[in-house]
């Protein structure tokens, strides 16, 4: 960074401390993993997974307004009544997103999710009981081998979280490119291009879409595409990526199972507008995604992986056809509420397992087997 964008990010941080003075404790406060601000007198804060009410609050509408503001004239993006959403980051890579009255009944309601200082490798990830050592492992071969792998969720289950571990286990010497709504990933890696989608102005110019930033990176010899969140029609262009030769790419969807994954991704691709049949655009789905792997938020507020499924295609019918090769088993309340349970093998070998054995892998077909 030089030295006028170290200035200029300072300057933000300072302004930002200035007008969300009722909140700044909460951003410091590195066990307070989302802030939610549904209008000046009622803000919630999450810790462990588990939302609570705070006695912070803003003195008025306008200050909060005013604060909102700040921000979209720092990020430069719009916010008004014409267009009362907005998306950004925060100058530590949290996110915000902000709806404005009226369309926000309660006032401006305003949610930052904030992200770990601390790099989560997997590791890490295994200390957090989120994933069993063998499932960890099969992942990392899976991402040595190049699969296109699919990252399922719903909100605050992890999806960005996983995806930035997956990312860190590419091979070297590949040429990666990350295309982000707004910039959240974090990837240590000596050869990464990093693209963020810009919106409109004032005017309704200027804007730079996820699908266009898709398409100029297939024109930039791309080893791997990492679309961040697949949520419109990039969601064709990200699959003709992965169905002419590039390997290994990974994305993420809101989604509550594997399967439902998959025809999201369908619905998003219709968006195109490319007039490709149903049963066309399916069997392209099904011959572009190798894996789709599920997170979960559960109840004790503890965030896990439950399942990890292989694509093999689709039948006559339409419907994906697809295998779980780990899945979570039953969950036990102890003690406080909190859940065990782990993800396990259900039995099935996956279809590239000669693959792993040609690459003399040690991940033996033992390590399938049903416990």
């Amino acid at each position: 960074m030089s030295a006028a964008e170290e200035r200029r990010a300072q300057i933000y941080r300072e302004s930002l401390e200035n007008y969300l003075r009722p909140i700044s404790g909460f951003l410091r406060d590195s066990s307070v993993t989302e802030i939610l601000i549904n209008g000046p007198n009622e803000i919630f804060i999450e810790r462990a997974g588990k939302l609570m009410r705070t006695d912070v609050r803003f003195s008025s509408d306008d200050e909060l307004l005013v604060a909102i503001n700040n921000i979209a004239q720092s990020v430069r993006r719009r916010i008004d009544e014409s267009n009362p959403r907005m998306d950004a980051r925060l100058p530590d890579g949290s996110r915000i997103h902000v709806v404005l009255p009226p369309v926000a009944r309660n006032g401006a309601t305003v949610a930052i999710r904030k992200f770990s200082q601390t790099e989560i490798t997997f590791k890490k990830y295994l200390e957090f009981g989120a994933i069993t050592p063998d499932a960890a492992q099969f992942l990392d071969v899976c991402m040595f081998l190049g699969k296109n792998i699919l990252v399922s969720g719903g909100t605050g289950s992890g999806k960005t979280t996983l995806l930035g571990i997956l990312c860190n286990r590419i091979p070297k010497g590949q040429r990666i490119i990350v295309i982000e709504d707004a910039t959240e990933l974090k990837i240590h890696y000596e050869h990464v291009v990093f693209f963020e989608a810009r919106m409109p102005d004032a005017e309704g110019k200027g804007a730079v879409t996820i699908e266009d930033l898709l398409k100029s990176s297939l024109r930039l010899r791309p080893d791997r595409i990492i679309v961040g969140e697949v949520r419109g029609s990039e969601a064709y262009d990200l699959i003709q990526a992965m169905n002419t030769g590039h390997k290994g790419c990974l994305g993420t969807v809101h989604s509550n199972t594997p399967a439902d994954a998959l025809v999201r991704l369908e619905a998003l691709a219709q968006g195109a507008g490319d007039n490709i049949s149903i049963k066309a655009l399916q069997q392209q789905i099904g011959s572009a995604i190798d894996l789709v792997v599920q997170v979960s938020r559960l109840s004790d507020g503890s965030r896990k992986v439950t399942d990890i499924t292989e694509v093999h295609g689709v039948d006559d019918k339409g419907n994906y056809i697809t295998s779980d090769i780990y899945k979570m088993g039953q969950l036990i309340r102890g003690e406080g509420g909190k859940l065990s349970g782990s993800i396990q093998p259900v039995g099935n070998i996956p279809k590239f397992m000669n693959e792993i054995e040609d690459n003399r892998i040690p991940f033996p077909r033992t390590k399938f087997n049903a416990a």
